[in-house]
């Protein structure tokens, strides 16, 4: 499952002599030859793909202009309330403190550290999550793993092992739901048919929403930047 990016504008010129991309801060223009066939097009995008992604998310960076200020607290997936972040010199990364809903960071190289327990967190409650999912709506899987990739929120084999992004666990349950429920509807359709969205929907009637979340939704600058 990919990022998503926004729609991109095409337009057709009759001298132009090839395809070419532009990734503006608030679309994505791409200019077609006058004979240039669909799937010429649909081979130009893939393979422009990732950078396509990247250059968006530059974009969007610059657009958003994030204060790069040290979080107080962490939402995390799975938790009513918030983990309260307490910066301090400690001889560990972190300590979690899930009995006081704290997390005590060392002050060394916070935003590293702050990465490092989100991974850790993922790698712990991601599958079990994952598995909860399907035991709910009655689709299984084979084995699932945890990873940082940087174009998709998850991925599924034709062996149905499930990839799921541990940045995850920074959205609200009902958007990690939505990505479970994307990749576990394809171990029934290895596919995007409409015979697939028809699955999504049936476990999850308001991914369409989720989706626009997940696209619109800027990832904190700690995330990144390490």
């Amino acid at each position: 499952m990919t990022q998503n990016l926004p729609k991109i504008q095409m337009t057709h010129h009759a001298r132009a002599t090839r395809l070419r991309l532009r990734v503006e801060p608030t679309q994505i223009r791409l200019t077609v030859p006058k004979y240039c066939t669909k799937h010429q097009i649909q081979e130009f995008l893939k393979q422009s793909e990732q950078w396509m992604i990247e250059t968006w998310q530059k974009q969007q960076e610059k657009v958003v202009q994030i204060e790069r200020i040290l979080p107080t607290e962490l939402k995390l997936f799975n938790l009513e309330q918030p983990l309260q972040i307490v910066y301090k010199t400690q001889k560990n990364s972190y300590i979690f403190d899930g009995q006081n809903h704290q997390l005590l960071m060392s002050d060394r190289q916070p935003e590293q550290y702050l990465k490092a327990f989100t991974i850790a967190y993922a790698k712990h409650h991601l599958p079990i999550f994952l598995k909860q999912v399907s035991n709910e709506i009655g689709l299984k899987f084979a084995e699932c793993v945890v990873r940082q990739p940087k174009t998709r929120w998850g991925s599924c084999t034709s062996k149905h092992d499930i990839m799921l992004n541990s940045a995850l666990v920074l959205f609200p349950e009902t958007i990690s739901r939505y990505v479970a429920v994307h990749e576990l509807a394809h171990t029934r359709h290895f596919d995007h048919s409409p015979y697939f969205w028809a699955e999504v929907e049936k476990h999850d009637c308001n991914y369409k929403n989720h989706q626009r979340i997940l696209k619109t939704t800027t990832m904190p600058y700690w995330w990144n930047s390490v």
